[in-house]
C-alpha cells in the first residue's frame, strides 16, 4: 500500500463550520500563544467537536523554534505517544471482545506463556488478566529504560515477559507502559496479524482516518514536526518516527505508542465513541453496550480513576474544570492529548510536540487545563 500525501487543509465540508472559530475561541486561542511564548511547545495542532458538529480545526506557532520553521497547520501529523493506548490498542481490544475473540478476564499467560515461564512468582502472575492490562492494575511497572540493553524486538519483548512484578495483581493503579507493550502483543496473537495492519483495516480507514498511521512513511514528514533531537540514544533528530526508544526499538509498532495522526483524525475517532461506536457513515464499528463498558470507570483498586484503557477526569485532571463524571481521555508524552464527554457529546484534541529540543519543558500542564477551560467557556456562551 502506497498512501497518498494528506491535506494540510481544513476540509470543504467542515470550513463552513469553523468559520469564525478565531473569534469564538479566541481565549483558547490566547491559552496556546502564550504557551508558544512561555516555551511550553513551538507549535500545536487543535480541533472540537460539539454535538457531532466540528467547531474549530486550526494550528498555532511553528514546527520547532527556529524563525524559519515550517507552520502548523490543521492537518500537521504529530506522534501521539500514549494517545496511542487507546486508538489503536483499546480500539482493537473492543472489537476482538465485540466479536467473541477476547475475554477480558482472561489470564495473559495464555496467550503469552512466557510471562510466567522462568520467572519468580509464576502462580501471582497468573493472576494478571487483559483487563488488568487495560485498566493498568496488573502491579506491573510504570516505565523500565529496556531499550538501553535490549536492542531488538525479541530482546525487548522477553524483557517485557521476564519483568518483575512490583505489586500483586489487582491491588494498586498504577499506569504502566510495559502492561500495553504486553497488551499489544497479545492482541496480535489473538488477531493472528500484526497490530499496525489490523489497526489500520479495522479502525482508521472505517473512520475515515486518512492521516493515521503506525511508521508514516517518509512521503509525509514534511507535516509532521519532530519531537525531540535524541543525541543520547539514536544521535540524531527524531522526526516522522516513535518518539518513544521502546517503541523505536519495536520497530514503531507497538500497543503503549507509535501511533501518528492529525486533529481532524482524533476527531472522527472521538465522534464514534460520543455516538456510541458509529462511524461518520452511520455503519457500526463498536457496539454500543461495549463502549460503555471501556469508558466505564473501574471500581478496583480503590481509588483508581481508570477505565478499560482509557483515562477520567480526577483531581487536578489535565482536562480542566468542565469535563463531566462521565468523561474518557488520554495522554501522551510528546504532548498530545484526546478528550471526550459521553454526556456533554464535546470533544477536544490538542496535539503538540512539547518535548522539543530537549523534553525538559513541563509547562504544558498549565496550559492543558486552561486550553480545556477556555474551550468549554467558549462551547457555553
Amino acid at each position: 500500500m502506497n498512501p497518498a500525501l494528506p491535506s494540510s487543509a481544513i476540509p470543504e465540508e467542515i470550513a463552513a463550520s469553523t468559520l469564525n472559530q478565531r473569534k469564538r475561541f479566541d481565549a483558547a486561542y490566547a491559552v496556546l500563544e502564550n504557551g508558544i511564548r512561555e516555551r511550553a511547545f513551538p507549535g500545536a495542532a487543535f480541533g472540537v467537536l460539539s454535538q457531532g458538529k466540528i467547531l474549530a480545526l486550526d494550528g498555532v506557532g511553528q514546527f520547532t523554534y527556529d524563525s524559519n520553521s515550517p507552520a502548523v497547520l490543521p492537518g500537521s501529523i504529530y506522534d501521539l505517544a500514549s494517545v496511542t493506548k487507546v486508538i489503536a490498542t483499546t480500539s482493537v481490544a473492543m472489537l476482538l471482545y465485540d466479536r467473541g475473540l477476547l475475554d477480558l478476564d482472561q489470564p495473559l499467560a495464555e496467550t503469552l506463556p512466557g510471562f510466567v515461564i522462568g520467572v519468580p512468582s509464576p502462580r501471582e502472575r497468573s493472576r494478571v488478566t487483559v483487563r488488568m492490562l487495560l485498566a493498568h492494575s496488573s502491579g506491573l511497572p510504570a516505565y523500565a529504560r529496556l531499550f538501553e540493553a535490549h536492542p531488538t524486538p525479541a530482546a525487548l519483548l522477553a524483557a517485557c515477559l521476564q519483568i518483575p512484578l512490583e505489586v500483586p495483581p489487582g491491588t494498586r493503579a498504577e499506569y504502566s507502559d510495559i502492561g500495553f507493550i504486553l497488551l499489544g502483543k497479545a492482541i496480535e496473537v489473538i488477531a493472528k496479524e500484526p497490530l499496525d495492519l489490523f489497526c489500520l483495516r479495522e479502525v482508521f480507514t472505517p473512520l475515515g482516518m486518512n492521516a493515521t498511521r503506525y511508521q508514516p512513511p517518509p512521503l509525509w514528514r514534511t507535516f509532521i514536526p519532530p519531537t525531540v533531537d535524541d543525541i543520547a540514544f539514536r544521535g540524531r533528530v527524531v522526526e516522522g518516527e516513535a518518539h518513544d526508544e521502546n517503541c523505536s526499538v519495536l520497530h514503531g509498532v507497538s500497543g503503549h505508542a507509535g501511533a501518528f495522526a492529525n486533529a481532524l483524525d482524533l476527531l472522527r475517532y472521538a465522534s464514534c465513541i460520543l455516538s456510541r461506536g458509529k462511524t461518520f457513515a452511520g455503519e457500526t464499528l463498536f457496539r454500543p453496550e461495549t463502549v460503555e463498558l471501556f469508558a466505564t470507570r473501574q471500581s478496583q483498586p480503590l481509588g483508581t480513576s481508570r477505565a478499560l484503557g482509557w483515562d477520567t477526569p480526577s483531581g487536578e485532571s489535565s482536562s480542566g474544570h468542565h469535563f463531566g463524571p462521565r468523561s474518557v481521555g488520554h495522554l501522551g508524552y510528546t504532548g498530545t492529548s484526546l478528550w471526550t464527554d459521553l454526556d456533554q457529546e464535546i470533544a477536544i484534541t490538542l496535539l503538540t510536540n512539547r518535548t522539543w529540543p530537549d523534553r525538559t519543558s513541563q509547562a504544558i500542564r498549565k496550559v492543558r487545563p486552561a486550553f480545556h477551560d477556555a474551550v468549554f467557556d467558549a462551547i457555553a456562551a
